[in-house]
């Protein structure tokens, strides 16, 4: 019985459905998240489904895509955790479990009229977004410190994918612990965010990400907190900082009243990012 690729999918969507998977490490619903699983498996690529939907699969192929749909269920690891793949744009990242999946709107703000020269991208995690800085400037040199040795680990091997190694220095540092007084034109930086009581709540698979990198104390600004504190001496003249906080604008506006933070839209909509200017911080 010769079976096709519109098939797989119908498999997949449907025993996602019934499983209650949860989505939102690079897709938001069953249908995209079988998708890409069966279209990685097959070797396709991500935005090439329907000119293969009715293609017939050989018994192997079709296995090895089944397979893989089966340990999304069950394991509840993310996609990209089976994959060992994420995306920001056009742009592929290595990922597994000593990482969080890439997600972050700022690499949505790189290439809106900044000409820097020095970037620091802070809690890098993959490297994403500082390898995303060094490909939007090619002249800038990019530092990315993460307090995490296995982050680390998989950012040293995506900045040598991209053959980057000359212009993105990896740093291990607790925030600025550990860049004495090196100074930056744009700081970028998608800390931990998360509160306690949602943590508390978190699906399947965000369990399988390190909790480090998500949890951030009871209201989810520990971390942006210290940026905010710090930030400022490690700024240049004219400098900005920018930061993801999730959905924690209102409770980010009480705790700093007299601040003028500016939200930057995003897919999301607005309130998930903020953008504040060396002068303007405290």
């Amino acid at each position: 019985m010769t079976r096709t690729v519109r098939e797989l999918l119908a498999y997949g969507v449907e025993r996602f459905e019934r499983a209650g998977l949860s989505f939102g490490h690079g897709t938001a619903n069953a249908l995209d998240e079988a998708a890409w699983l069966i279209l990685h498996s097959l070797g396709h690529p991500l935005d090439e489904l329907n000119p293969h939907l009715d293609e017939p699969l050989a018994d192997a192929q079709y296995r090895a895509a089944k397979s893989l749909l089966d340990a999304r269920v069950r394991t509840r690891k993310p996609a990209a955790y089976l994959t060992h793949e994420a995306w920001l744009g056009k742009h592929r990242f290595y990922v597994d479990e000593r990482v969080i999946v890439p997600r972050s709107f700022i690499a949505e703000l790189l290439n809106r009229g900044q000409t820097p020269v020095s970037v620091l991208d802070l809690c890098t995690g993959s490297g994403c977004l500082a390898i995303l800085a060094a490909l939007e400037w090619p002249h800038a040199k990019v530092d990315a410190a993460d307090l995490s040795e296995d982050a680390l680990a998989v950012a040293r091997k995506n900045v040598a994918d991209y053959k980057l190694a000359r212009r993105v220095r990896l740093v291990k540092s607790d925030l600025f612990s550990a860049l004495a007084t090196r100074r930056y034109d744009l700081i970028v930086s998608n800390p931990p965010y998360v509160k306690a009581s949602s943590m508390r709540k978190l699906p399947d698979e965000y369990r399988k990400e390190p909790q480090m990198a998500l949890a951030s104390g009871n209201d989810g600004l520990e971390h942006t907190r210290r940026i905010l504190a710090q930030a400022k001496e490690h700024l240049n003249p004219g400098g900005m900082l920018v930061v993801e906080i999730g959905h924690n604008r209102a409770a980010l506006e009480r705790a700093y009243p007299k601040l003028p933070f500016e939200w930057p839209k995003v897919a999301a909509g607005t309130g998930y990012v903020f953008t504040i200017g060396k002068d303007e911080l405290p």
